[in-house]
């Protein structure tokens, strides 16, 4: 059974371990710092938000996300990252994770839940057109 929940002190590492994965996924490294910044502000739970998902008693996935405002509705839910453990994927725990998410933001009277992903992650993508509507929209970035 998978079970979703906050993230407690004791799961610095194997969270780290995860999120070092998904950058590793994208082709990126984090410097040791950023870890030891982000890990302090998903226990503080103000700015930025952090479920971690377990299936016996593992943590093996974990979605970061946070609230912002938006001009053309109320406020709305960023799913900003979403990994699960390569030996667990097809289980059902990226589902649950979003699921999660969904209901926080739910709960917290947000008007939607959104997030981005690679054109070519169709892995993720599977799965995220059975539980989202995907709009179409192509993001630019600028670098800075």
């Amino acid at each position: 059974m998978i079970v979703v929940a906050g993230l407690e002190a004791a799961d610095r590492s194997a969270w780290e371990e995860l999120f070092a994965g998904y950058h590793a996924f994208y082709g990126r490294t984090w410097p040791a710092e950023r870890f030891d910044a982000a890990w302090r502000d998903f226990l503080a739970g103000e700015r930025v938000h952090a479920l971690g998902a377990r299936l016996d008693g593992r943590l093996v996935g974990i979605a970061h996300f946070l609230v912002h405002a938006s001009t053309s509705s109320g406020d709305v839910c960023y799913l900003q990252d979403l990994f699960t453990a390569g030996d667990v994927r097809g289980r059902g725990v990226g589902r649950a994770l979003i699921e999660a998410v969904a209901e926080w933001a739910k709960q917290r009277n947000l008007d939607r839940v959104y997030w981005h992903t690679r054109d070519d992650n169709a892995t993720a993508r599977r799965l995220y057109d059975q539980v989202a509507e995907n709009r179409g929209f192509i993001q630019y970035v600028i670098p800075l």
